[in-house]
């Protein structure tokens, strides 16, 4: 199923908002994801990044954080009846015009 844009919400978190935190060396740092969008079925985490980042271990460690949170965000929203969550850590070269949401989410959704 693919949801036209304006079936989209969407909302660019401010900082505290989610209270997340990833531990880097001896810091427990806040890590604000870059988006936070609902569709239909799903409400998505998204995090773009540049493609020379992806691996970069501080990514990978806000990543983990943002994955951790949507596993358990869902698990309680299966309990209320709400939407799951879904985080995606995007490559910023894949993004245009043409992509929608959720195939984006498909092909770069992290577990």
């Amino acid at each position: 199923m693919i949801l036209e844009r304006e079936e989209f919400k969407w909302f660019k978190p401010r900082k505290g908002q989610f209270q997340l935190f990833y531990k880097w060396g001896l810091d427990h740092l806040e890590y604000q994801p870059d988006f936070v969008a609902e569709g239909r079925d799903c409400i998505y985490m998204l995090e773009p990044k540049a493609a020379n980042e992806m691996e970069d271990e501080q990514v990978k460690a806000k990543r983990d954080v943002g994955v951790k949170w949507c596993a358990l965000a869902s698990e309680y929203a299966a309990t209320t009846g709400e939407k799951p969550w879904q985080y995606a850590l995007i490559p910023h070269d894949v993004i245009s015009d043409n992509m929608t949401i959720e195939g984006l989410t498909e092909r770069y959704h992290s577990r």
